[in-house]
């Protein structure tokens, strides 16, 4: 037997450290080459970090919450004798990672999704075992000891949770009996078609059907802030600390504009998804923009340098079961309203089933935020730095208005924003609000020059 020590590998993009977000072993776990051992949280994503030989877990360095330097001891395995060679070397551990099936040429982790998984260099093994996994092989044929975590992502562990199903009954079809998001919801899915009916719940004693179940009184929970929870809570802080916000509330007429979309869905075609005002929103604010680039901006406060961008990179706060996201449609300023629309849905549904790249969830220029049904009539959104302004979209509702000294029913809409007071000034600020209102209350200008 011999000892393998693993050192948390370079992930790119000039990370010095990471959070451990959760342990996939524990000390005393066989595990296989590739078995994921640790979620790990950078500053950009989140990095599943396979194991790179097989072998029983020694030690394990760190809890959830804890912050790990590159290059730092992380793992610590004893091996069979010669298992490790060629990789055996303790500092081959530390090298930057290779991405699977490059040729072993060093390279930044690549981003598949915003989970990555990362192979140590010299790994050939774990890239022959993904060959043959994707030619239909048997990678993970041997049985896993049942002393083993069941492999998976921290999301589904919380999904499971909440759902009270146990994993361990759950046919995984990735790698090493690993369980994909797939084989969760289909098993909850054949689960749940075994639940009572409604009928029969219905059919229960009154008094036993109708008192709801009883919570114990008292008591506290601890949840330790880790992960993407706490990387949304430093950078708020930062940018209400930071940033100066100046807020402004407009309240918008969408009836004409609530007519078009109408008109417009009627004539979609089959199966096509119904349009809704946040890609008319984009639009006008495209339009609007060209008045105001300093709204479209960047503060580089590194270099002291306010950066102007050309495009519109619009970024879409969306909340996801893993906190608040904001993936990007890109070059938004070159795109039809049905492009618009279809690229809002396909990013804002990759970041909420953990599918966007880290280009899909960074790079934008300036951001929207809407809560839908539930946005209320104002809001305070917080600046997603390092943008100079973001727009709030509220609640759209019918209510009496008074138009030339007559009293009429209208559909009424507030935006709420929020622009950094030391790069707008208050005067700008209203001035694009009235423009974009301008551009909505008229929803034929969207469209013309």
């Amino acid at each position: 037997m011999s000892r393998y020590v693993f050192k948390l590998p370079d992930l790119g993009e000039g990370t010095v450290s990471a959070e451990i977000v959760g342990w996939h072993v524990k000390p005393g776990d066989e595990v296989s080459e590739d078995d994921v051992l640790v979620e790990v949280m950078t500053e950009k994503a989140a990095v599943e970090v396979p194991a790179p030989v097989t072998g029983r877990i020694v030690s394990t360095t760190g809890q959830p919450g804890d912050m790990v330097a590159v290059g730092a001891e992380l793992v610590v395995l004893e091996t069979a004798a010669g298992a490790a060679s060629g990789a055996a070397a303790p500092a081959a551990a530390a090298e930057p990672p290779v991405a699977a099936g490059n040729g072993g040429a060093p390279a930044r982790a690549q981003p598949s999704q915003e989970r990555h998984t990362i192979a140590a260099v010299g790994n050939g093994a774990a890239r022959k075992a993904a060959a043959t996994s994707a030619d239909g092989g048997a990678t993970g044929a041997a049985a896993a000891p049942s002393s083993r975590r069941v492999l998976t992502s921290p999301a589904i562990r919380r999904r499971a949770k909440e759902a009270g199903i146990d994993l361990r009954q759950v046919a995984g079809s990735g790698p090493q009996g690993r369980i994909g998001r797939q084989d969760f919801e289909a098993y909850a899915a054949a689960r749940s078609s075994g639940r009572p009916s409604v009928a029969a719940v219905t059919s229960l004693p009154a008094a036993r059907a109708l008192v709801p179940a009883q919570r114990p009184a008292g008591g506290t929970e601890e949840i330790k802030v880790i992960g993407l929870r706490r990387l949304i809570a430093q950078r708020m802080t930062d940018a209400k600390r930071n940033i100066p916000h100046f807020a402004y509330v407009e309240e918008v007429d969408v009836t004409e504009l609530e007519s078009l979309r109408q008109h417009l869905n009627t004539k979609a075609g089959t199966g096509a998804p119904s349009l809704t005002y946040l890609p008319f929103m984009a639009l006008a604010l495209v339009r609007v923009l060209e008045d105001f680039p300093q709204c479209n901006a960047h503060y580089d406060a590194e270099r002291g340098v306010i950066v102007r961008y050309n495009a519109v990179h619009l970024g879409v706060a969306t909340q996801t079961p893993d906190g608040l996201k904001v993936p990007v449609v890109r070059d938004t300023q070159v795109r039809s309203l049905w492009d618009v629309a279809a690229e809002m849905r396909r990013v804002t549904e990759a970041a909420r089933t953990n599918k966007a790249t880290r280009e899909e969830l960074g790079g934008s220029t300036i951001t929207i935020t809407s809560l839908g049904k539930l946005g209320g009539i104002a809001s305070t959104p917080i600046i997603n730095a390092p943008e100079v302004a973001i727009i709030g979209v509220n609640r759209a509702v019918e209510r009496p208005v008074v138009i030339g000294g007559a009293i009429t029913v209208r559909r009424m809409m507030n935006l709420s924003s929020s622009f950094d007071h030391r790069f707008v000034d208050g005067f700008d600020a209203a001035a694009m609000i009235q423009a974009l209102k301008e551009r909505i209350e008229h929803p034929a200008t969207i469209f013309a020059g």
